[in-house]
């Protein structure tokens, strides 16, 4: 301990400190929880965005297989 303190004086030092490291402790982790939080939900857009893009995908491939159809039966009506 320093010089002039008691190993009461320093103890109670000691415990103030692991306090206050508990406190910061305890701060992070709650913000690495809303972190997390908050990256699930964008992960969840982002999901929900891809089953968009997916599905209009498909939606275009599906009119371009109709237009294909058309022009392929206009063509053959000529």
């Amino acid at each position: 301990h320093l010089p002039g303190m008691t190993a009461k004086d320093d103890i109670a030092r000691v415990a103030g400190q692991l306090a206050t490291l508990t406190r910061t402790v305890e701060e992070m982790a709650e913000e690495l929880k809303a972190l997390t939080q908050r990256a699930e939900s964008q992960r969840e857009r982002s999901d929900t965005q891809q089953e968009r893009i997916e599905l209009a995908a498909k939606e275009l491939t599906d009119v371009s297989d109709r237009l294909q159809a058309a022009a392929n039966a206009l063509r053959d009506s000529i």
